[in-house]
């Protein structure tokens, strides 16, 4: 479902994506936990046995342990926005085609602010159990952000 704004959820969506509309909304509630820095949503979004794979450095297994991720990516960018690009799915699993925006305005893995805006893609599969996300399995380009901060290469 190719979509660059921020609402995702429509009846022809739904149909067309072969997800359910229980199980979009999970997916779409996850983000939304990012993008309004409410970690609270993430529970609403996962199973309580949600697996997130891999986990983050220093993040916790389960739901409780994204609460500091999200406030991590507050703090290092304000203005963080995930915006889905394509989701789609089939018998409990979801694809993710994302895009993580804002600006570097906080200290990330020890990078000094530098002001400057960040694009990131971004590849998640869910799977799905009762209408909730059980597993997340996710790849960042975390290597292109860091060109983006001018923190790669490293100048000598």
């Amino acid at each position: 479902m190719p979509s660059d704004t921020s609402s995702f959820s429509s009846a022809a969506a739904v149909q067309s994506n072969g997800l359910s509309a229980a199980e979009q909304r999970a997916i779409e509630t996850l983000y939304r936990a990012f993008n309004e820095q409410a970690p609270a949503l993430v529970h609403e979004a996962t199973t309580p046995d949600w697996q997130d794979i891999p986990l983050g450095p220093g993040q916790a297994p389960g739901p409780a342990g994204l609460g500091p991720v999200i406030a991590m990516f507050a703090q290092a960018f304000p203005d963080v926005r995930i915006t889905v690009q394509e989701m789609f799915g089939h018998q409990g699993r979801a694809a993710v085609r994302a895009r993580i925006t804002g600006t570097h305005r906080g200290e990330f893995f020890g990078i000094a602010p530098t002001g400057k805006p960040i694009d990131v893609v971004m590849h998640e599969v869910h799977h799905l159990r009762d209408g909730r996300i059980s597993h997340t399995y996710h790849l960042e380009d975390w290597f292109g952000l860091l060109g983006q901060l001018g923190a790669w290469p490293r100048q000598a």
